[in-house]
């Protein structure tokens, strides 16, 4: 559809001479219309945001699946605090791939590599830049991902967001991007151990139907040692045979099962959190919440404490032998009103796997729509 535009005789122009020309006068004064061709509008382009979290520690990731290789830039690490490569691998050979038979198969070393913001062996107050090599890069290996969206996973949605999918692997959405976080969640811990004694301990609490029993951990004692004791992570023996048994079972018939994995903080400053908006809970929600796969996040009782009656809920306080403030019980998971009490206890939850070794559910891209079979 054609524009136009009307012009206006200038402020101050004179009255038109009467003896110019009729033909002069229509061209000087009569309306003027420009038609202007509309302009072909590009396709809207997105930016790809949302790879920083944190505000004075403040962590952005990056790296593909089977690029060249991930990691991550960590700003507002203290200078001083003593790290190296070494610091990180321990929890990088955690994460790692391959590690037993109900691990992903994928074979990585998750060598750590630290380009700046270290010196002499100690952070200097700058930029940290971690980076970690992919090795076993194999995107042949999703060749049908140019043919057909995989169910559950950000193929159809990257398409659909960017009209661009990382055709080899999952991209930015694969798991592989939690090396940048477990890194930085390294260096994180050093600096909470150097200046509050903080711990972080996670578990798995659950496998499929498999779930630990409330009690059976107590949180205020277990050790990291008892965690890493066996192939799945559980610090009760028998239940982690039960859970290893579970996944074999699933294993074997070429599907998957879900969990939940259970976190504790220990010894963190006591106060922090904000009211309303800045509620420490919805502060690791929001950490928490973007882990690839995950769908569930819950602190204390979580969604268990709607069966309660209140006077079965609430956390009565009192004070201990040392004379330390603590609750009798952590129902409210160590958060009181969004701001931090007691030991801090949160669950997430992280269904099956969706991609199976047989094809059934992929669906075929045919003429801007999806076919199902």
């Amino acid at each position: 559809m054609a524009s136009s535009i009307t012009s206006k005789p200038f402020l101050g122009a004179t009255k038109p001479n009467s003896s110019l020309s009729s033909d002069l006068q229509r061209l000087s004064f009569a309306s003027l219309h420009i038609s202007i061709k509309p302009r072909t509008l590009k396709k809207l382009q997105i930016e790809a945001a949302g790879s920083t979290f944190g505000n004075y520690f403040r962590v952005t990731t990056f790296g593909e699946s089977h690029g060249g290789g991930v990691g991550c830039i960590v700003d507002g690490c203290p200078p001083r605090i003593p790290l190296s490569e070494a610091d990180l691998q321990v929890d990088l050979d955690r994460r790692r791939p391959g590690q037993s038979r109900i691990t992903t198969p994928r074979k990585e070393t998750d060598t750590c590599r630290l380009y700046s913001g270290v010196s002499e062996g100690v952070t200097t107050g700058t930029p940290i830049h971690v980076f970690v090599p992919n090795t076993d890069q194999r995107g042949h290996d999703y060749k049908e991902m140019s043919i057909a969206y995989r169910p559950s996973h950000a193929d159809a949605t990257y398409d659909m967001k960017y009209g661009v999918r990382a055709v080899q692997g999952g991209g930015r959405s694969s798991a592989r991007e939690t090396i940048g976080r477990v890194a930085s969640g390294a260096i994180a811990k050093k600096i909470l151990k150097h200046f509050s004694g903080t711990e972080v301990l996670a578990y798995v609490s659950q496998v499929h139907q498999v779930v630990l029993p409330d009690g059976s951990v107590y949180h205020d004692t277990v050790t990291l040692d008892q965690i890493e004791s066996n192939i799945v992570r559980c610090p009760h023996p028998e239940y982690a045979e039960k859970m290893i048994a579970a996944i074999d079972a699933v294993r074997t018939r070429g599907d998957s099962i879900g969990g939940v994995v259970t976190c504790i903080v220990r010894n963190a400053p006591r106060g922090l959190g904000s009211p309303v908006f800045d509620k420490l809970e919805a502060e690791l929600a929001k950490a928490v919440m973007s882990l690839p796969a995950t769908k569930g996040f819950e602190f204390g009782s979580g969604f268990a404490g709607t069966f309660l009656t209140g006077s079965e809920h609430n956390d009565e306080f009192f004070t201990d032998e040392h004379g330390t403030i603590r609750t009798r019980t952590n129902r409210s998971g160590g958060i009181q009103v969004g701001i931090f009490s007691v030991t801090l206890s949160l669950s997430i939850c992280l269904p099956s796997n969706s991609y199976l070794e047989s094809s059934v559910g992929y669906g075929y891209v045919l003429d801007k729509g999806v076919c199902n079979f």
